[in-house]
């Protein structure tokens, strides 16, 4: 599904998709989590978070969870897939003691930005490899404590 979303990002960005330095271990747990959405045992949606603890000063704070990689195939959009995926990914966040889930999509992805403003994220400076792209559009949400273990 990483293939077909980097295809996607070519596809809306006309260049060679998202450049991102991106490991899989990025995403193991306890400082990420990745999900794939399964409809009729087939894989149609994805995303995870990565601990993001500071370093992009002044956007970057300790406690940041980066959200990373989410993508619907488009025969499922409009199914409500990206949503609870967005919900499942900031309810682990929080469960493992992320305190705010941030991210960076661009102005080609208006569904993208109406889907996390309407979640409650809002604009924050631009960070990571993209903060000096003038259609690089970055934000923010501060994440619920319910199911964290520390409480």
């Amino acid at each position: 599904m990483i293939d077909e979303l980097q295809r996607f990002y070519q596809q809306r960005y006309g260049d060679e998709g998202d450049v991102t330095p991106v490991s899989t271990t990025d995403f193991a747990p306890p400082r990420g989590h990745f999900v794939i959405g399964w409809s009729d045992g087939e894989p149609v949606a994805c995303g995870g978070w990565r601990a993001r603890d500071g370093g992009d000063e002044p956007a970057l704070r300790p406690g940041d969870a980066e959200l990373k990689r989410m993508y619907v195939r488009e025969t499922h959009r409009g199914r409500g897939f990206a949503r609870a995926l967005l919900a499942e990914l900031e309810r682990t966040a929080a469960a493992a003691g992320r305190l705010r889930c941030v991210l960076e999509t661009g102005t080609a992805q208006p569904e993208a930005i109406a889907l996390y403003t309407s979640a409650g994220y809002r604009p924050m400076p631009n960070f990571g490899t993209y903060r000096d792209y003038p259609n690089s559009r970055c934000f923010a949400k501060t994440i619920d404590m319910i199911g964290r273990s520390d409480q």
